[in-house]
C-alpha cells in the first residue's frame, strides 16, 4: 500500500524532473493548438485530457510490451527516443507549415473523397493527432523516475497484479500533473484568441519549438541538459523519490529479520530474511541512502533441514524446457518415485555457476538411485529470458539435467524465494526437507541427499562420502571485500563520478586517481544508462578498486546495427595489462583470475562504442 501511494507521488514529482522539463512545451503547445474559437473551452480542454490520458496509457503499454516481453529485448531505449523525436518533429513541421497536410498523398486523397471531414480533423490535429502526441512521449517519460524502475525491476517480476496497480498509480499521478499544466496553457489561449490562428506567428513558433525539441530527443541532447541540471543541484527531484523509497523499505522491514523460513504456494511476497550478517534482502546503499529491494546473491551459505516439511509447490506456468526432449515436467510426477533437488539459478550469476559442478556431479552419481535434479532458471536480466541464450549457457556449462524456464518468477514466488542460488531438497512424499541458500556447505547438502535416497530405497545401499568435482571453482567467501556492482540506472548505487540511478546519457571523466576510493564505480566517456545496463557511445574507460581475487563481468555488445558486433576490452590490474576480452554474446566474462586475495585496481580500456555493461561480481 505504501509503494502504491509513493508511486502516485512519484508520478506527480516527475513533472519537475530534469528529464520532463524539456518536454513541457510539447504538452503546453499541444493544448493551445485546439479550436480556432477561443470560446470553445470544451473542445480545447478535451485535447488536454486526450494528450494526458494517451501519455499515461502509453507508459503502461510501453512497460509491458517493451520491458516485460522478450519480443523487443534487444532494441535499446535510444531507438524509442528517436521514434518519439521523429513524431514530435513531424507535428512541428505541420505547425510550421500548415498546408503541408494538403500535399501528403494520403491526406489529399481523403480531401477528394467523402472523408473530407476526417481530413480536416487531422489538419486541426484533433483527437487522433492528440493521441499520437501523448503516446509518443511515453517511452521518454518512462525513464524519468527511480520509483518507476523499482516497480519494473522488483514488483512486476514478483506480482503482476501489484506491479500493474503501482504502475497505474504512477501513470495517473504523472498524467494528472501534466493535465494541470495543459489547463494552465489552455487558459492562456482562451484569453488571447489570436493565438489560435493556424497561420499565425504563435502557431508557427510552436511548430519550430516542436522541431527543436524533437531533434533534442532524437540525438540525446535532452539527456545532456538533464545531466547538467542534476549536476548543478537544480530540480533534483530524484533524491526526493529516493528518500521516499528508503522510507518505504524501512516501513516494510517489519522490525528485523526472522530466523524461520516458510514455504507458501500462494506467496507473492519476499522470502523472510535469515538472521545472518552476510545476508540481506536489499541492495547495499552506502552512496545515497537508496535501498531498493531486489533478490540477492548471498556471499555465504545458509541452510535449514528437517525430517519432514511443508508440501513443495508445483512448477508454475513454465516458459520453456531444456534437456527434457521438449516434454514438460512437474514436481508431482516424481512423487513416490524420486527425490528431487530443485536448484534455483540464473546463468550470468557467478555464485550460481560455482555451484553447478557439484549439482551436475550429484546428478551423475545419484540419478540411478532415484535423484532427479531440476534446474529452475529464473532470470535477473532481460536477455536471460531468451531460451536460445539459456540453451547455449546450459551446453557451455555442461548441464545435462532438466532445466525449466521461470521467466515471470511464477515458481520463484510460489516458494517465497529471494536468492540466487538456492536449493530445495524434496523427498519422495513431495515435502521440502532441506533448503540451502548460497554457495558452500556442499558436504552437508550431499549428506542430506544421501539420507533422502536411503529413505526412498528403504535403507538400501547408497554411497557415502563427499564428491569433489574436478572442475570445482575455489572460493573463500569471507575474503571477498567487494560487493556486486551494477551499471544500469536501476541499481548503480556505487557510481561515484556520475548521477546514480539516473537514466539517459551522461558524459563522465575520471577524477584525480588519488581521490578514488575502494568499491566505487568510476566511468570515463559518454554512457547511456538504461535500467539494466550502461552502454558507451564511443571509446571509454572503467575503473574500480576491488578487494578480492577474481573479477567477473556480465556484459554483451550492442547488436542493433551489427549482429556480429564484437567489443574489445583491455583489462589492466594495478596498471599492468593482464587480459584482453572480446565481448559479443550476453554472458558472464572472466576479467581477472588472481593468485591471492587482496586490494587491487581494475581498469578497463574499451575500444569503440557499443559495450553493454551490466554488473561486476567478485570471488
Amino acid at each position: 500500500m505504501i509503494l502504491f501511494i509513493l508511486s502516485f507521488v512519484a508520478g506527480v514529482l516527475t513533472i519537475l524532473a530534469p528529464c520532463t522539463l524539456p518536454l513541457l512545451p510539447v504538452i503546453v503547445g499541444s493544448s493551445v493548438s485546439g479550436s480556432s474559437d477561443p470560446n470553445d473551452k470544451k473542445g480545447n480542454y478535451s485535447k488536454a485530457f486526450t494528450i494526458a490520458a494517451s501519455l499515461g496509457i502509453s507508459i503502461i503499454l510501453f512497460t509491458f510490451v517493451l520491458k516485460v516481453s522478450t519480443l523487443f529485448i534487444n532494441i535499446p531505449q535510444t531507438v524509442w527516443e528517436v521514434v518519439s523525436g521523429v513524431i514530435i518533429v513531424i507535428f512541428g513541421l505541420v505547425g510550421l507549415f500548415p498546408t503541408i497536410w494538403e500535399k501528403v498523398p494520403f491526406i489529399s486523397a481523403m480531401n477528394r473523397s467523402s472523408n473530407k471531414m476526417l481530413a480536416e480533423g487531422y489538419k486541426k490535429k484533433s483527437f487522433w493527432g492528440d493521441v499520437i502526441i501523448g503516446a509518443s512521449l511515453g517511452p521518454v517519460f518512462s525513464t524519468c523516475s527511480p520509483t518507476y524502475f523499482v516497480i519494473l525491476a522488483t514488483v512486476l517480476p514478483q506480482s503482476f497484479l501489484l506491479g500493474l496497480v503501482d504502475l497505474i498509480a504512477y501513470a495517473v499521478g504523472l498524467s494528472g500533473m501534466l493535465l494541470l499544466v495543459a489547463f494552465l496553457g489552455q487558459k492562456l489561449v482562451n484569453r488571447i484568441g489570436t493565438l489560435s490562428d493556424s497561420n499565425g506567428l504563435f502557431k508557427r513558433g510552436l511548430g519550430a519549438l516542436f522541431i527543436i525539441i524533437g531533434l533534442l530527443v532524437m540525438f540525446g541532447v535532452d539527456k545532456i541538459i538533464e545531466a547538467k541540471l542534476l549536476s548543478s543541484g537544480l530540480f533534483d527531484i530524484t533524491r526526493v523519490e529516493q528518500s521516499l523509497l528508503s522510507f518505504n523499505d524501512k516501513s516494510n522491514s517489519g522490525g528485523g529479520p526472522s530466523n524461520d523460513i516458510t514455504f507458501n504456494q500462494d506467496a507473492t511476497t519476499s522470502d523472510p530474511l535469515i538472521n545472518d550478517q552476510s545476508m540481506s534482502s536489499t541492495t547495499a546503499s552506502s552512496t545515497n541512502d537508496q535501498s531498493t529491494v531486489v533478490p540477492t546473491k548471498p556471499a555465504t551459505s545458509v541452510i535449514k533441514t528437517q525430517s519432514h516439511g511443508p508440501k513443495a509447490p508445483e512448477l508454475v506456468s513454465p516458459n520453456g524446457y531444456i534437456n527434457t526432449g521438449g516434454q514438460p515436467i512437474t514436481i508431482s510426477q516424481f512423487k513416490g518415485k524420486k527425490v528431487i533437488l530443485l536448484d534455483i539459478w540464473t546463468y550470468s550469476c557467478i555464485n550460481c555457476q560455482r555451484t553447478l559442478p557439484y549439482v551436475e556431479a550429484w546428478y551423475e552419481k545419484y540419478k540411478d538411485m532415484g535423484l532427479e535434479v531440476i534446474g529452475l532458471h529464473t532470470p535477473e536480466f532481460a536477455f536471460e529470458k531468451v531460451q536460445k541464450n539459456v540453451e547455449d549457457a546450459v551446453k557451455r556449462l555442461g548441464i545435462t539435467y532438466p532445466v525449466v524456464l521461470d521467466n515471470e518468477y511464477q515458481t520463484w514466488n510460489a516458494y517465497g524465494n529471494q536468492y540466487w542460488p538456492r536449493k530445495y531438497l524434496i523427498n519422495e512424499n513431495g515435502e521440502i526437507i532441506y533448503n540451502h541458500i548460497g554457495e558452500g556447505e556442499y558436504d552437508i547438502t550431499e549428506k542430506e541427499i544421501q539420507k533422502a535416497l536411503a529413505e526412498l530405497n528403504g535403507g538400501g545401499n547408497v554411497p557415502t562420502g563427499t564428491t569433489v568435482p574436478t572442475n570445482a571453482i575455489s572460493y573463500t567467501s569471507d575474503k571477498v571485500g567487494s560487493p556486486e556492482t551494477y551499471f544500469g540506472s536501476g541499481r548503480n548505487v556505487f557510481l561515484a563520478n556520475g548521477t546514480p540511478q539516473q537514466a539517459g546519457t551522461q558524459t563522465l571523466t575520471f577524477p584525480d586517481k588519488s581521490s578514488m576510493v575502494s568499491n566505487k564505480l568510476y566511468l570515463e566517456g559518454t554512457w547511456n544508462f538504461t535500467q539494466e545496463y550502461a552502454q558507451n557511445t564511443g571509446s571509454a574507460k572503467v575503473m574500480f578498486k576491488y578487494n578480492t581475487k577474481n573479477v567477473y563481468f556480465v556484459a554483451s555488445s550492442d547488436k542493433s546495427q551489427d549482429s556480429n558486433k564484437v567489443v574489445t576490452v583491455t583489462v589492466l590490474k594495478d596498471g599492468v595489462k593482464v587480459n584482453t576480452v572480446s565481448i559479443s554474446e550476453n554472458k558472464l566474462y572472466t576479467l581477472i583470475e588472481g593468485s591471492d586475495y587482496g586490494e587491487h585496481t581494475l581498469e578497463l580500456d574499451i575500444e569503440g562504442g557499443g559495450l553493454d555493461a551490466f554488473t561486476f561480481t567478485f570471488g
